[in-house]
């Protein structure tokens, strides 16, 4: 997309030239807007065509009796050409009706995918989602994209594991060799059958619990990083306590069944995008196969990750399966396209898998990446007063691209430094940033660094000034 940065100086007011004087720091608004002037003129004349045959379609359709339902009204809204990187005005219909169909008794949100207009309406439908509670959020800002029932506490069988390999990774090097604990063996439900004593490396226990769910490496990863599977729990609600969870409590690493053992989709939702910002968590939920040690033999154990979406589901990264009688079926899923990642949580969901698909099918087509500025793409003059040179040009040395939903308002972008700054100005001394924001909200902001260093400069003394220096 091809941006045009437009800076806007205010006129030099008393004010201004007394704060220029002073050095005080001032604000410089841009506007980061879209070049149209080449196809604005085409695309206004098929506009104009299309405005006047839906005209006559609707003149004909109203004189139709048989046509008993109300006819749409043709609005003009802006709309916004992501693959040519132009805005135009584009005519459609809508009616009144909400286009999500919501069900007697149960809570649905939705996010639409331009906010200042009504948006054209996917194939999703929520009344098709088989979950008992559900979610789907944008993975870098956490924002709700749809949910249904989403704070409501509930078992989450293996689901918890995601909680378990988090803060193994935040409280463990994965390179440290773990001894099995007698209590981590026979665990019920999933597992590798370890053995008492035997030795394996923390990420080989992260990839079995991940991969294979296996309980007994989740008892056995609880108990060499807690002390004890009871000390663990403790440290995953401290956990959940740290990232603000309302309606979530853990008593074990491996979820099997307990009264105080809960979460809702919301809440595990919050714990799946925090752990995909760790890269070795991401790493392992995406491996499909893994093979580790057997009890020190020459034998050795193969890993198959539970999860079919990554086989299934174009982009999808992994993430974790879980089930037992009292929860049903549960399911997270993440999913990643043009840099764009989106979580999906069920729980309690019989027909889990497709419910996925649709979800996460629904978050890409609402919501993509803007590349706002390269790396060391802004230059930027900046004065200086009293070096060498009379100023020096800063840049940005880290690229800024954000996700926002599509058909969005333009995203503007304020320039923070001072006017003028004194010497000396080393290099890449930061002088300020660029920040920018979408109505109203900071999206993005890269720190100014200056490119070249400027020196005082060195001023002879005058005559006079010696003669009035000696008097001082």
């Amino acid at each position: 997309m091809l941006f045009k940065h437009k800076i806007n100086f205010k006129s030099k007011t008393q004010s201004d030239k007394l704060n220029y004087k002073q050095g005080k720091k001032t604000s410089v608004k841009t506007s980061i807007k879209t070049s149209v002037q080449s196809s604005e003129k085409h695309y206004r004349k098929i506009i104009k065509k299309v405005a006047v045959t839906a005209t006559a379609l609707i003149m004909c359709l109203s004189s139709t009796s048989a046509y008993a339902e109300p006819l749409n009204t043709f609005y003009s809204n802006n709309y916004y050409d992501a693959d040519r990187g132009i805005n135009f005005n584009k005519l459609y219909n809508f009616s009144d009706k909400d286009p999500i169909t919501r069900a007697s008794g149960t809570a649905y949100t939705s996010l639409s995918a331009n906010t200042n207009s009504t948006s054209i309406t996917t194939a999703f439908s929520p009344s098709s989602v088989s979950a008992k509670s559900a979610i789907v959020i944008e993975a870098s800002t956490g924002k709700v994209i749809w949910s249904k029932n989403a704070d409501e506490r509930l078992p989450m069988a293996s689901t918890t594991k995601i909680m378990t390999a988090l803060v193994a990774l935040e409280n463990c090097d994965i390179d440290k060799i773990v001894e099995v604990s007698p209590q981590a063996v026979g665990i019920e439900g999933s597992s590798i059958y370890l053995y008492a004593g035997e030795k394996l490396s923390m990420e080989n226990l992260l990839y079995a619990l991940l991969l294979e769910s296996a309980n007994d490496a989740a008892a056995a990863i609880a108990i060499e990083v807690g002390g004890s599977i009871e000390n663990f729990a403790e440290m995953m609600n401290a956990k959940a306590e740290e990232l603000g969870l309302e309606n979530t409590h853990f008593k074990n690493p491996h979820g099997l069944d307990d009264p105080e053992h809960y979460t809702s989709a919301s809440d595990l939702a919050k714990i799946a995008a925090c752990a995909l910002k760790n890269s070795k968590f991401k790493e392992i939920v995406s491996t499909y196969k893994k093979t580790i040690p057997l009890n020190e033999t020459e034998g050795v154990r193969l890993l198959i990750n539970h999860n079919k979406m990554l086989k299934n589901y174009d982009g999808a990264i992994g993430m974790k399966t879980g089930f037992t009688k009292k929860s049903g079926r549960c399911l997270v899923s993440a999913a990643e396209r043009d840099n764009v990642q989106i979580i999906a949580v069920t729980l309690d969901a019989p027909n889990d898998w497709q419910d996925h698909k649709s979800m996460l099918d629904y978050g890409f087509s609402l919501f993509e990446c803007r590349a706002l500025c390269g790396q060391d793409e802004l230059r930027i003059t900046h004065p200086v007063v009293g070096g060498t040179d009379s100023y020096t040009v800063l840049t940005n040395k880290q690229p800024v691209s954000v996700i926002v939903p599509k058909n969005s308002a333009e995203i503007e972008s304020t320039i923070e430094l001072f006017r003028f700054s004194y010497a000396p100005v080393s290099q890449n001394q930061v002088l300020g940033k660029i920040v920018y924001t979408l109505d109203g909200e900071i999206v993005g902001e890269s720190e100014l660094y200056a490119i070249y260093g400027v020196n005082k400069a060195q001023y002879k003394t005058s005559f006079w000034e010696k003669i009035i220096s000696i008097f001082k």
